[in-house]
């Protein structure tokens, strides 16, 4: 029996992206020959290509924490909006957390299953749960929900409310905060979420429930998207540190940062990010060689036919992640 191919051996990669106009509206059908995709600098075949077609895997992650109180019509008015603009079989999944992370809906198109979870949330809210684990709540929902075989397909995003001030992972300007402690020991830190969220191929779309820093202007956070956030100029610039790690978890993940009191009230950003994963494109390829071994690698996909050149604009994340445990078969 001959040798299996060396693509049936490497985990596929898959990214999202959306295109814009120069007036910034959406455009809608493009084709697989309409993108060029590359991996550290060299080029890779696309061998899936989604024009948001399958299915959606939504998980709303909401900060049930007495500091984020939310009162209860508002969510179920947000989560109706947001709804009201998915396709019947969108999946949406809901986790509530505080001092820990609860499943309160696992994935369903079943929309009055959803208005129901919410009621759970309202009761875990008023048992004043002590603590705020975003980060840990984030990688429970790769590993659980995304993990499973129905989550396999489609496009993968979660939607986070919160302030974004996490109690688990201590996370500081330091950067030694974002690394396992040098004692060692079994600890969950900031790398091992963005990987796991990278290596699945999950977006994230970050509400913040703070004001947006005045420095932290959306062409400053453009400017950055193959720079880390996390660094000298940004503490310099009086950016909240809890505020540039979510930016950056969005930065590297792939994704959108919205600020809520930018916006006004809760269903206007839900029906925003449902118009984005609407008009968002997924891409996937077998990375060749270096690029398939573990570890960071960069990732640019860019518009590669005539009738794209020149006046079509590309989001997309920066880079992916290889995990040592990829699989091999």
């Amino acid at each position: 029996m001959g040798a299996s191919p060396i693509r049936s051996r490497v985990k596929l990669v898959q990214a999202s992206c959306s295109a814009t106009g120069a007036d910034g509206s959406a455009i809608r059908g493009l084709a697989r020959e309409d993108f060029r995709l590359s991996a550290d600098n060299r080029p890779e075949q696309i061998s899936t290509f989604d024009s948001s077609t399958d299915p959606a895997h939504i998980v709303l992650l909401l900060d049930a924490s007495p500091s984020e109180y939310r009162s209860l019509e508002n969510m179920k008015a947000a989560a109706q909006a947001l709804a009201a603009e998915l396709s019947a079989d969108d999946e949406v999944a809901v986790i509530a957390f505080a001092g820990h992370a609860h499943l309160i809906l696992p994935f369903s198109t079943d929309r009055t299953l959803l208005e129901q979870a919410l009621s759970r949330v309202q009761l875990m809210r008023n048992a004043e749960e002590v603590g705020s684990n975003i980060y840990s709540s984030l990688f429970l929902a790769a590993v659980e929900l995304f993990s499973s075989v129905n989550a396999a397909g489609g496009r993968k995003s979660v939607v986070l409310l919160s302030d974004g001030q996490d109690t688990s992972l201590k996370l500081s300007w330091d950067p030694s905060s974002m690394s396992p402690p040098a004692s060692g020991g079994n600890f969950l830190t900031f790398e091992d979420v963005v990987r796991e969220l990278s290596s699945t191929g999950i977006e994230v779309f970050a509400i913040s429930t703070e004001t947006r820093p005045a420095a932290m202007t959306q062409a400053w956070v453009a400017s950055h998207a193959t720079v880390s956030l996390i660094s000298s100029e940004s503490r310099r610039l009086d950016i909240p540190a809890y505020t540039i790690f979510l930016a950056e978890l969005v930065r590297r993940a792939g994704g959108v940062l919205y600020f809520l009191r930018e916006i006004g009230d809760l269903s206007s950003v839900y029906r925003r990010i449902a118009a984005h994963l609407k008009m968002e494109y997924q891409l996937g390829f077998y990375p060749d060689g270096a690029a398939a071994q573990p570890g960071w690698h960069s990732l640019e996909i860019q518009t590669g036919s005539e009738r794209t050149r020149g006046t079509t604009q590309l989001s997309c994340r920066p880079a992916y992640y290889i995990p040592h445990s990829s699989p091999t078969n």
